[in-house]
């Protein structure tokens, strides 16, 4: 019961802090490639037209491809956001967010990237990636 909770906590507190984000587009994409790899600058790229297109990026919040996807809008003054996994030693905010939210749950993180986008972006990536383009 005390887990039900603690799961329905974690969507008002993010739908509280999403509720006016406007349209977005989610890129999906792995968090271990290096920012001089091919796809990273192709998300760069990706991020920096979606954001002359008016849409917000959202990410992962993670480095990587996600990282360069809230790059390529923050930099081009569109609108970065992160939904950031809890993880003991792995994934770390990357620097190129507006707004973000941590969120313990995959399932919880999984479906604010699938709610609040109008579209999806799925770059190279693994396990993760492959996930969160199937359950689409």
């Amino acid at each position: 019961m005390w887990f039900t909770f603690k799961v329905q906590y974690q969507f008002i507190r993010a739908f509280r802090k999403l509720h006016f984000i406007g349209p977005c587009v989610t890129v999906f994409g792995s968090a271990r490639f290096k920012e001089d790899n091919v796809y990273c600058k192709q998300a760069e790229e990706v991020g920096r037209a979606l954001s002359e297109m008016g849409f917000a990026v959202m990410t992962g919040g993670g480095p990587g491809i996600m990282e360069a996807a809230n790059k390529g809008a923050y930099l081009n003054n569109g609108y970065s956001i992160g939904r950031n996994i809890i993880l003991p030693h792995e994934q770390k905010l990357n620097p190129y967010l507006h707004k973000w939210i941590n969120i313990p749950y995959f399932f919880v993180r999984k479906f604010l990237l699938l709610k609040y986008s109008y579209a999806f972006v799925v770059l190279p990536g693994g396990i993760g990636t492959l996930d969160g383009f199937l359950k689409q």
